[in-house]
């Protein structure tokens, strides 16, 4: 063999076993690497070890049975409670019952779903699912006694229905503290069709009649897109009166809690006095007052707990409180106790209006919305307490507070509920109120 071609092959065996020597020192360090990275730490610091036990439970339980871990992890704002998921299109309404215990949402699938709100931090919530007729879709939802039934509003092609679903044998006089909650059983007690003509409905709201001579049952007003608004009893599905703003169309209705007065938003804010004869049945509905002083239309309003004063808001970019405990049957015009501007504007520095408004129960905290976003402001000094800009993935449909305060784990809160065509609804704290 030639010399030369016998030390390049010498050449080439002694490189091989080199790099076979090499290569496999480096593969035996690696695996032993690999071994002590996925061995525990068996005599690391006890603190470490015990670390994991102090990160709260939600972050090691799995996620509410509604939300998935995305949900999970795009809830940011930290008054953010908890999603209500299931829904399958766009909830178009919501309503709690009395006691605070049940949350009736209206969804375009065309369920209304009974939610049983034990805790607001619960993983997941039971539910009592209620079909409406074929053919239609729910856009609004109330309880009509406590807990116990709702009316449903539901749109076809030919009109408005409304259904109220019940218990199919009520106890009465029962002292049992379950009842309060027990979810009503989906049996029509009572149904109505074409209730505004062809025209649909867009707000469904209660109250009980507890003002005067008001026999404490509930009334519901259903205001359509026209310019009627109607009165029903809850427990009969009697229409109790009927109202005609005599405007160009209706933008909500709504009763004060009381029972007393109607109110409603068009291009102004006119209000009427529901009066009860001596044995508890609605006499007449009279329109007693309207509120001037709005630049442009009046967008929404809500009642104060007391009954006592209106918010309203409107196009002209204001916010206003007003008294309507005056003496109107003299001829007393409804007082402007504040105005405030609204403080949301678009990327011009111009104004822009609210679509919804809900005060808390305390009077305290006014819950305003447009599309997707959800501030909380002051009443008092008209300042926002806090905000989420995309409160959700839509425009928000219906804002509504729980008149009692929920458990969330060991704590007693105040919350508001959202509902939204993002097909979600969202709890949320209610943000403190600093002097």
């Amino acid at each position: 063999m030639d010399p030369i071609l016998a030390a390049a092959a010498l050449s080439v065996v002694l490189g091989a076993v080199i790099a076979f020597v090499f290569f496999k020192s480096y593969l035996l360090k690696e695996r032993s690497n690999v071994q002590a990275i996925s061995e525990p730490e068996l005599h690391s610091d006890p603190k470490k070890t015990s670390k994991p036990q102090h990160v709260p439970k939600k972050y090691h339980s799995k996620p509410h049975s509604h939300a998935s871990d995305k949900e999970q992890s795009k809830r940011h704002h930290p008054l953010d409670l908890n999603t209500l998921k299931g829904h399958a299109d766009s909830v178009t309404g919501m309503c709690f019952s009395s006691d605070g215990r049940n949350l009736a949402t209206a969804c375009a699938d065309g369920v209304v779903r009974v939610f049983k709100l034990d805790d607001a931090s619960s993983k997941s919530f039971k539910f009592l699912r209620i079909n409406v007729p074929l053919g239609g879709h729910a856009v609004a939802v109330a309880f009509a006694d406590d807990s116990s039934s709702v009316v449903v509003a539901s749109q076809t092609v030919t009109g408005c229905s409304l259904y109220m679903y019940g218990e199919e044998n009520p106890k009465k006089g029962s002292t049992d503290s379950n009842q309060q909650s027990k979810l009503p059983l989906p049996q029509v007690k009572w149904e109505h069709h074409k209730i505004h003509d062809k025209q649909a409905i867009l707000t469904l709201t209660r109250a009980t009649a507890s003002y005067g001579t008001g026999d404490g049952s509930t009334i519901i007003a259903s205001c359509s897109e026209g310019t009627d608004i109607l009165l029903w009893h809850g427990r009969t599905g009697k229409v109790l009166g009927h109202v005609d703003t005599n405007q160009l169309k209706n933008t909500m209705a709504t009763i004060s809690p009381n029972g007393r007065f109607l109110a409603a938003a068009a291009f102004t804010a006119d209000i009427w006095e529901i009066v009860y004869a001596k044995d508890g049945s609605v006499k007449e509905v009279l329109n007693v007052m309207q509120l001037k002083g709005h630049k442009s239309a009046v967008t929404w309003l809500c009642f104060s707990p007391n009954s006592e004063q209106i918010i309203t808001t409107s196009k002209d970019g204001s916010i206003r409180v007003w008294n309507i405990n005056v003496r109107y049957h003299l001829s007393e015009d409804p007082k402007t106790l504040k105005v405030f501007p609204i403080p949301f504007h678009d990327s011009s520095g111009s104004a822009l209006h609210y679509d919804r408004l809900s005060l808390s129960p305390d009077g305290k905290i006014l819950a305003a919305t447009r599309g997707p976003t959800l501030q909380w402001l002051c009443l008092e000094t008209g300042k926002v307490l806090d905000a989420a800009e995309k409160a959700h993935d839509g425009d928000i449909t219906w804002i509504t507070w729980c008149p009692k305060t929920m458990p969330l784990g060991n704590e007693q809160v105040v919350i508001l509920a959202t509902a939204s065509v993002d097909k979600k609804v969202k709890l949320w704290a209610a943000p403190s109120v600093t002097s």
